[in-house]
Order: C-alpha cells, then structure tokens, then sequence
C-alpha cells in the first residue's frame, strides 16, 4: 500500500530559478507599462500644444505663402493650418479630382492648381462636389467660363501633403484615381515642374459658418470651400491611465506573490 505524501510536500515553494524567472518578467512588464504610459504623457502635452497652436493660427489674419526657398523645408508643425492668401491664375485643364467625406456626404474634392505671380505652382482644393457630379465635371466647372489667364486670388488654410492613398487604396495616377490629396504625385502627373510640397484648402471655415453653407442637395455653389476639419483625436489621457494602470496591477502581483512566498517559506522546517 502506497503511503500517502507527507504534508511537507504541501505548499513547497517554487525553485529559485523560476522566482528569479517570474522576478524578470514581472520587472520587463513594469518597465514596459511604465515607458508606454510616459510616452503617451509626452505625447499628449504635444498634442495639447499643437490644438493650441492651430487654434491661434486660424484665429491670425492670412499671410503670404513661405517664400519658394523655404518650401522645401514646409513641416506640419510651423505650416498646417495656417491661414494665407495667394495670388495668381488658374490652370483649370489640370484640374484633379479626389475622394472626399465631408458634413455634407461623399463626393470628390476639386484640386486646381494656381501659377503664382511670382513663379511656381501651388495646388488649391477649390471645394467639395457631391457625387452626382462626378460625371459633369469638368463641363460644370466654373472656371469653364473663365478667360484663360485671368487674375486669381484665393485664400485658404495651408495643408501638408497626403502622400500614398486612402485606407486600403492607393492612387493610381495613370487611371487618373486619386484616393488622397498626394501633392507630389499630382504635380508629377500633371507636369507641375515647380509645385508648391503642400497645397491649400479654399476657404477659411471660421469665416463660413456651417449655418451659412446651403444643403448637400442644392445646386450650388460647386465646388464648396470652406468645409476643412480642424479637428484632432486626443485619447491620449486615456492611455496613460490604462499604461500605468497595468503597471500599477503588475507591481500589486508582485507584492501579493513576494508575501505569499514569505508566508510558505515561513511555515517550512528549518
């Protein structure tokens, strides 16, 4: 007959080489936590700091654009948003258009791309057009009825290219798909030699509130400036709670296991 196990082989406590295993993984976790969580703080004072600074630019008068010299050297952070005025002609059988959601549903934004006075190009998204359009235009174009060469002056909010596509799609340049406002890849279509790295929205939204827009269904006026988005996704406080939320949790097993360890080791024969 078989004798039972002795109560000494209850509650044995786990080798060294495994508490020692649990101690460095428990150790990377914390770490890992800890960093996640602090680099999401960092990155929501940034952000706090960016809706700052777009909100006093688009409450600043509009400038000129950055001179041609500078444009290479065009970055979100001192650019984006940032109201101007340009003037120049439109090129209007250059025209492209490009998928659009806005308030007023899905269609195609209207990008032309303007000769500056003084030399180059910059592409301007002119405004939306609904869907139903899609197969008039460029017959519905406004610039249709305009002399070649005349005079333009446009202003709007300085945007940062959108280069590669949309979710899942991407431009296909040659079968004139554009699923992006992409500035390189639309200059290099269109033979723009010496276009702008960023292009603007038409309009200004806070000079066009939405109580004034006509509805979706109207005849127009199209295209319909002023319909940008300043609006940016901030969940970052979020993530920091739930990074060092995880590392706190770690740091609660790690003391309850170390506890139980001492209490088993307690009651072991010396």
């Amino acid at each position: 007959m078989t004798a039972p196990p002795s109560s000494a082989t209850h509650g044995r406590p786990p080798s060294a080489f495994v508490l020692v295993l649990l101690a460095l993984a428990g150790a990377g976790l914390f770490v890992l936590f800890a960093a996640l969580g602090w680099w999401q703080a960092e990155r929501r004072v940034w952000k706090l700091a960016l809706i700052e600074r777009v909100e006093q630019r688009l409450h600043a008068a509009p400038a000129a654009l950055p001179p041609r010299s500078q444009w290479p050297r065009a970055n979100a952070a001192e650019h984006e948003y940032l109201p101007v005025q340009v003037q120049g002609h439109w090129l209007a059988a250059k025209t492209v258009l490009t998928q659009a959601t806005t308030e007023l549903g899905s269609g195609w934004w209207v990008l032309t791309p303007l000769a500056l006075a003084d030399g180059g190009q910059v592409l301007v998204n002119r405004g939306f057009i609904p869907d139903t359009l899609r197969a008039q235009w460029p017959a519905r174009d406004p610039l249709a009825r305009q002399a070649e060469g005349a005079p333009a002056q446009v202003t709007g909010l300085l945007r940062m290219s959108e280069p590669g596509g949309g979710f899942l799609r991407r431009n296909a340049p040659a079968e004139g798909r554009w699923h992006s406002r992409d500035v390189a890849a639309i200059a290099q279509s269109q033979g723009l030699a010496d276009a702008a790295p960023f292009f603007i929205d038409a309009g200004i939204p806070r000079l066009a509130p939405p109580a004034a827009q006509p509805a979706a269904g109207s005849d127009g006026p199209w295209p319909r400036p002023g319909l940008t988005v300043v609006q940016f996704h901030n969940s970052h406080l979020v993530y920091v709670l739930t990074w060092w939320g995880l590392a706190a949790m770690v740091l609660g097993a790690a003391v309850l296991v170390a506890r139980y360890e001492l209490r088993v080791r307690a009651r072991q024969p010396r």
